[in-house]
């Protein structure tokens, strides 16, 4: 086998390249996984790895996208509005391949589903989940927290990581206007724009219990992420989410 390259930017997994693959850790939720990266191969979808299955050592192959991943701090071109819009296309383009995906019963989801379930969500859609080529995000990465739920579910938190719609994000008039061009890009839906900060916010109360509770259970990965106060950092924007959501509303309306 050729040698192993460990890939750096995972906060949780240990990810190793192998020639043209890329190795993983498997886990409950791999044979869904696998299921959807199958489907989504068949309708055409591109922007994703393909599944080649279980090595060896149990590690789950997918192919290795190439091009570059991006990490804090984000480098300038990340936040032009041109990254904005093709992140809300992907996405959309994400979902729609995901219709008619016929999820086996006996399906186990890293995260459970939630109704509606509209398509099969990514579940952690953030820059350090693409793939870019020439300043560009042309793929997805990193399906372990596929599960079913509603569009918005999936948009709400990827415009909180690509706006950001943060504390010490750009002023709030500029993160309601960057969250319009990235809904606009996606097409979404009049519902879904006056969900999109309430949402947000509940991804974000949603991950930091799913943080201590990992915590709690001996995941040190995520014990990492609460002593170096991510944990603080998400309830901050919770706050923010919660005191600008009239204006954020307006500016997607």
């Amino acid at each position: 086998m050729p040698d192993e390259e460990v890939l750096t930017g995972g906060g949780v997994n240990h990810v190793v390249k192998v020639g043209d693959t890329v190795r993983r850790p498997a886990g409950p939720w791999t044979p869904a996984v696998q299921a959807l990266l199958r489907h989504l191969a068949a309708r055409g979808f591109t922007g994703a790895p393909r599944s080649h299955g279980i090595d060896g050592e149990g590690r789950e192959i997918l192919d290795f996208v190439p091009g570059e991943t991006v990490g804090h701090p984000l480098p300038d071109w990340v936040h032009s509005d041109g990254v904005l819009a093709a992140a809300g296309r992907l996405l959309r383009d994400y979902h729609d391949a995901t219709a008619g995906f016929p999820v086996p019963p006996d399906a186990t989801w890293y995260f459970p589903p939630v109704g509606p379930a509209e398509v099969i969500c990514h579940g952690d859609v953030a820059t350090y989940n693409c793939v870019f080529r020439q300043e560009r995000p042309v793929a997805l990465i990193d399906f372990d927290t596929a599960h079913p739920g509603p569009r918005i579910w999936d948009v709400a938190y990827a415009a909180y990581r690509f706006v950001p719609l943060a504390a010490d994000g750009p002023p709030v008039g500029e993160q309601g206007r960057r969250a319009r061009v990235f809904a606009d890009a996606y097409g979404l839906a009049a519902a879904d724009r006056l969900a999109l900060a309430g949402t947000a916010r509940a991804r974000l109360d949603g991950l930091v219990r799913h943080m201590h509770e990992r915590a709690a259970a001996g995941d040190a990965a995520f014990a990492g992420h609460i002593a170096r106060g991510d944990d603080r950092l998400y309830r901050t924007d919770m706050d923010h989410l919660a005191r600008h959501a009239s204006l954020l509303t307006a500016a997607l309306t």
